[in-house]
């Protein structure tokens, strides 16, 4: 289904004061919802923490380094833990972790605030380093391959970790993963700012809505790559992880 030139219907059509009040009760309940993720955001500030080895074992661009190491010098450390298929092409590697690692651009906000940002991939580190550069990431990346049981202790991939140093002691102060990765996916916050929204089959829409995309992974595809791959073939890079 071509959603780009498929004709759906439409919302009613009224007039710009009924709009308007339509639009006013609906900010209302936003800013309930706002003021709700505030005190949620408190009660995650509040919450206690649980220490780590700070010697964990990380695999980067110039080899073994330690997870204070990945601090690079700041307070906090906020991970995305990049799932990896093993022995996979390009066209293969998981379209989730495709879709919410790349939004991770501009991290100056980040750094101004004490935070340094990260991906630990669960490959090794040179082939999927290979797939950051095709994909044009400049985020830093490691292979946590060798440390997966002390980093998860029994969680998977697919997910935020954050982590607090102090001094040379490094604390563990939440971690998130399903929907709590959209903390990162501005493109679907945008989307649900629009008519249609993320046209997924589970969203609660009017009769006759696009929703063609299901949600197990097809969300992130489209001709059978994670969708964000196709702009980068457009440019001429290699999607070659052989090296």
């Amino acid at each position: 289904m071509d959603v780009q030139t498929t004709t759906y219907p439409n919302p009613e059509i009224v007039d710009r004061d009924s709009w308007q009040a339509e639009i006013d009760r609906l900010v209302e309940r936003e800013k309930a919802h706002t003021r709700e993720g505030d005190a949620i955001a408190a009660a995650r500030r509040r919450l206690p923490m649980v220490e780590v080895d700070p010697t964990t074992t990380l695999v980067g661009p110039d080899g073994p380094v330690t997870l204070l190491d990945v601090f690079e010098g700041r307070r906090q450390l906020i991970v995305y833990l990049h799932m990896w298929h093993d022995g996979n092409d390009a066209a293969n590697q998981c379209e989730g972790c495709t879709f919410f690692t790349g939004h991770a651009r501009e991290l100056s906000y980040l750094h101004s605030r004490g935070v340094t940002y990260a991906t630990f991939c669960e490959g090794p580190y040179p082939e999927s380093a290979r797939y950051r550069d095709f994909m044009g990431w400049e985020m830093p990346w490691y292979s946590a391959r060798g440390s997966l049981d002390a980093l998860l202790a029994g969680r998977g991939f697919g997910g935020y970790l954050c982590f607090l140093r102090d001094g040379d002691r490094v604390f563990e102060t939440y971690w998130t993963t399903g929907r709590g990765t959209e903390a990162g996916a501005t493109s679907y916050h945008l989307l649900d700012l629009t008519v249609y929204g993320r046209q997924e089959t589970w969203e609660d829409s009017p009769a006759g809505w696009p929703q063609p995309y299901a949600t197990r992974g097809e969300q992130f595809r489209r001709d059978g790559r994670p969708t964000a791959q196709w702009s980068r073939l457009a440019e001429g890079r290699s999607d070659d992880l052989t090296g």
